[in-house]
C-alpha cells in the first residue's frame, strides 16, 4: 500500500466570474522511502497539491472533488483540530521562504523546543537536547550557542536549515518540501539534500519534492511528475521523464534549463514556437552582447580596494567583551564597463554584504569603493549619496517582498524618479514609466495594477523596471532568479542580457546557481568566509579552477545528464 494516495483531486478557487480550477483531476502516489519530484511552471498547481495534503489551502480555495489518504487514513475531510495534530507530527513541511516560516520575535530555541515538546512530549530539557542535535544534523555550526539566536541573525541558507530541522523534529511519515533549496548555495544544498535523502532512506519516509531545479530532481528524485496548468501531463521513472520525455511540454521545459557544460548564446524559452524570430533575436542579442565586451582592459567601472565589514553580535560597554563577526575581509576587485561580473560562494560567505556596500546600503569599516573614479565610501553626506546612488541600482532576490503591496505599479516604478528629483513634471514621469514597462516587456495596462495581481516573473520584471528608472551605470543583481521556476528564469535572464547589451549596463551578478553564472557572466569571483579566493574568466573557472574550494563547489553542482533507451549519454536539451 502507498504511503500517500491522491485520487482524482480537483481544487477550485471560487471567483465572481466563475471557479478557477487550479488542479484538475490529479492522481498520484508516494511510497515509503521514495522521493516524488514535482515540476512545472509557476501556476501549474504544484504547491496547491501540497497545501491540500496538509490542509492549508488558501481561502476561498477548496477541494472540489477527489480524496487524499495517508497510510490508509483519509485526511482531506479532517476538521481543524485533527489537521493541527497531523501537521508536524505525521506530515512535515518545508516551505520556500524561511523568513515567513519562522517567528521573528522568538529565538530558534523557543521555536524548536516548543515544536518538539508539543509533538513528542519529551519535557523541556530533553526537547532542548533534541533541538540542539537537530541543528547539528542540518549543519548549523556551534548549535548549542547559536540556538539562542533570532532568525534575523542567520543568513538565508542558515534559516532554511532551521526550517528543515523544524520539519523533521517529530519524525514525520511524509515530508512535503516546497522549493527547499531555493535559497541555498550548492555546498549547503548538497548537505541538506543528502540529509533529506538519508532521512527518507533510513526512516522510510515519503517525500514530495517540489522544485524548479532540474539538477536537484535528477540527483534526488525517484520518480517525476510534470504539471502544466493544473493537469498532470507526465509521470514516471526519473530517467525516462528527464532523459526521454514523451510530452511536448516536458521537452520544452527541459530545454529551458541553463546548461553547466557549455555556454549558450541565448536560453530557450518554454513554449517558444517561432523559430525564425527566436533565431533573429538570438543573433541580434549575441552580436550586441559580444560588442559590449570590447571595452579597453584598462577601463574600470567599479573598483573595490581592501574592503572589510564586520557586525557586532554582542554589545558591551567594555570593548574586550564585545563580539564581532567579520562578514567581508580585505576584498579587492575591479569590474570593467559593460561587463557582467559573477560572484559565487556559500551562504554567509559575504556576497550579499559586499553587494549592499556597493549599493550604499552599508558602509565599509575599511577600504574604498570607487565607481568611475568617484569614491563612494567617502560620500557619507546624504546629499552626496543622492547624487551618487542614482548611478547604480539593485535587484533583490524575492520579487514578492521587494515591491510595496499597497502601491500601484506606476507608483512603484516612478518612486525613484520622483524621490531623486530626476523629473518633476507629472506627465513626463508617466511617459517615463510607460517606456520602462515597455522596456521590460510589460503591457501598459500593468501600470494601474497592484503587485499581487502578477506572477513572480512579472513582479521581477517590475523590479527591473524600477531599477532602470534612474538610468544606472551599474546594476547589482542579488540572486535575481533563484525564486523563479526554470521557464520564468529563462525569460528574466534573457531580458537581463538584452538590457545589458542595449543599455551598456555594467552588472554585478550574485548567484549560487553555477549553470546560471556560466550562461550570464564573463568573469567570476569566488568568496568564502568573507574572503575573495579567486577571480577568473568564467570558462576558465568551469574548466580549470585554480582554488581547491572552487573545485569543491563545481564537484557539488548537480549534474543533469541521463542515459537514453539505447544506452547513450543524452542531454535533456537534445531530447
Amino acid at each position: 500500500m502507498s504511503l500517500l494516495e491522491i485520487r482524482d483531486l480537483t481544487i477550485g478557487f471560487p471567483h465572481r466570474r466563475g471557479d478557477f480550477v487550479a488542479v484538475k483531476g490529479v492522481s498520484l502516489d508516494v511510497n515509503p522511502g521514495e522521493i516524488l519530484g514535482v515540476v512545472g511552471e509557476s501556476g501549474a498547481g504544484k504547491s496547491t497539491i501540497g497545501n491540500a495534503v496538509i490542509g492549508l489551502l488558501q481561502r476561498p480555495g477548496r477541494i472540489a472533488a477527489g480524496q487524499i489518504h495517508l497510510a490508509g487514513d483519509r485526511i482531506d475531510n479532517l476538521d481543524d483540530k485533527a489537521l493541527r495534530r497531523l501537521r508536524g507530527r505525521r506530515i512535515g513541511t518545508i516551505f520556500q521562504d524561511p523568513l515567513t516560516s519562522l517567528d521573528p520575535l522568538q529565538t530558534v530555541e523557543q521555536q524548536l523546543v516548543e515544536t518538539v515538546d508539543y509533538h513528542l512530549r519529551l519535557g523541556k530539557d530533553a526537547s532542548r537536547k533534541r533541538a540542539v542535535d537537530l541543528l547539528d544534523q542540518v549543519g548549523i555550526l556551534e548549535p548549542d550557542k547559536r540556538i539562542k539566536f533570532y532568525p534575523h541573525q542567520f543568513s538565508g541558507g542558515m534559516r532554511q536549515r532551521i526550517v528543515i530541522a523544524l520539519a523533521i523534529c517529530a519524525e514525520p511519515e511524509l515530508i512535503i518540501a516546497d522549493e527547499p533549496t531555493t535559497a541555498l548555495d550548492v555546498s549547503v544544498q548538497s548537505q541538506v539534500l543528502a540529509l533529506l535523502r538519508r532521512i527518507v532512506e533510513e526512516r522510510k519516509v515519503g517525500m514530495i519534492l517540489v522544485t524548479h531545479d532540474m539538477g536537484v530532481i535528477a540527483e534526488n528524485a525517484d520518480r517525476v511528475a510534470v504539471m502544466y496548468r493544473g493537469d498532470l501531463v507526465e509521470m514516471g521513472d526519473k530517467a525516462q521523464v528527464l532523459g526521454a520525455p514523451r510530452h511536448d511540454y516536458t521537452r520544452s521545459l527541459l530545454s529551458a534549463v541553463p546548461r553547466a557544460d557549455i555556454r549558450m548564446p541565448r536560453l530557450a524559452q518554454v513554449g517558444h514556437r517561432d523559430a525564425r524570430a527566436e533565431a533573429e533575436a538570438r543573433a541580434t542579442a549575441t552580436k550586441a552582447w559580444v560588442e559590449t565586451r570590447q571595452a579597453p582592459a584598462e577601463s574600470i567601472a567599479l573598483r573595490l580596494e581592501r574592503v572589510s565589514k564586520s557586525f557586532v553580535i554582542k554589545r558591551s560597554l567594555l570593548p574586550r567583551r564585545r563580539e564581532a563577526f567579520l562578514a567581508v575581509s580585505d576584498v579587492s576587485l575591479t569590474i570593467r564597463p559593460g561587463e557582467i561580473f559573477g560572484l559565487v560562494g556559500e551562504s554567509g560567505s559575504g556576497k550579499s554584504t559586499l553587494a549592499r556596500m556597493v549599493a550604499g546600503l552599508l558602509h565599509p569599516d575599511e577600504g574604498r569603493i570607487c565607481f568611475n573614479e568617484t569614491i563612494l565610501s567617502a560620500a557619507s553626506n546624504p546629499a552626496d549619496w543622492g547624487t551618487v546612488r542614482r548611478r547604480f541600482q539593485m535587484i533583490f532576490q524575492d520579487p514578492y517582498s521587494s515591491l510595496n503591496p499597497r502601491m500601484r505599479v506606476a507608483e512603484i516604478v516612478a518612486e525613484p524618479i520622483v524621490f531623486l528629483g530626476i523629473e518633476h513634471d507629472k506627465f513626463e514621469v508617466q511617459r517615463m514609466v510607460s517606456r520602462l514597462l515597455d522596456l521590460v516587456e510589460m503591457p501598459a495596462s500593468a501600470a494601474e495594477k497592484f503587485p499581487h495581481e502578477f506572477s513572480g516573473g512579472q513582479r521581477q520584471r517590475i523590479s527591473i523596471a524600477r531599477a532602470l528608472a534612474t538610468s544606472p551605470g551599474l546594476l547589482i543583481c542579488d540572486e535575481p532568479t533563484s525564486a523563479l521556476d526554470v521557464s520564468i528564469q529563462a525569460q528574466i535572464l534573457n531580458l537581463l542580457r538584452d538590457l545589458q547589451a542595449r543599455l551598456q549596463l555594467t552588472i554585478l551578478f550574485i548567484s549560487h546557481d553555477l549553470p546560471v553564472i556560466r550562461q550570464m557572466c564573463g568573469r567570476v569571483g569566488v568568496m568564502r568566509s568573507g574572503r575573495l579566493l579567486e577571480i577568473s574568466k568564467t570558462e576558465t573557472f568551469f574548466q580549470a579552477p585554480s582554488h581547491d574550494y572552487s573545485r569543491e563547489l563545481l564537484s557539488l553542482m548537480p549534474h543533469f545528464r541521463f542515459q537514453s533507451n539505447h544506452g547513450q549519454a543524452m542531454d535533456p536539451a537534445d531530447a
